[in-house]
């Protein structure tokens, strides 16, 4: 199987970070999917609309705004 075939699910964990983790894969303790396994190109794109404040959630609270 090669990278093009595989499928990847978009997951986050409780700082509010992104990633994709292969759909064959167990979701690692901590990480909780969002959406339907997809390409991994498309993942990626929608890490970009999720994802728009890098900060952890934590520094975002400390700061004063948990905007995303």
């Amino acid at each position: 199987m090669t990278d093009i075939d595989e499928t990847y699910v978009v997951v986050h964990n409780d700082e509010e970070q992104y990633s994709i983790w292969r759909s064959d894969r167990p979701v690692p303790a901590g990480w909780t999917p969002v959406g339907e396994p997809a390409p991994r190109e498309d993942c990626l794109a929608r890490i970009g609309e999720l994802w728009t404040d890098m900060r952890p959630a934590s520094l975002r609270a400390a700061m004063g705004g948990s905007q995303r």
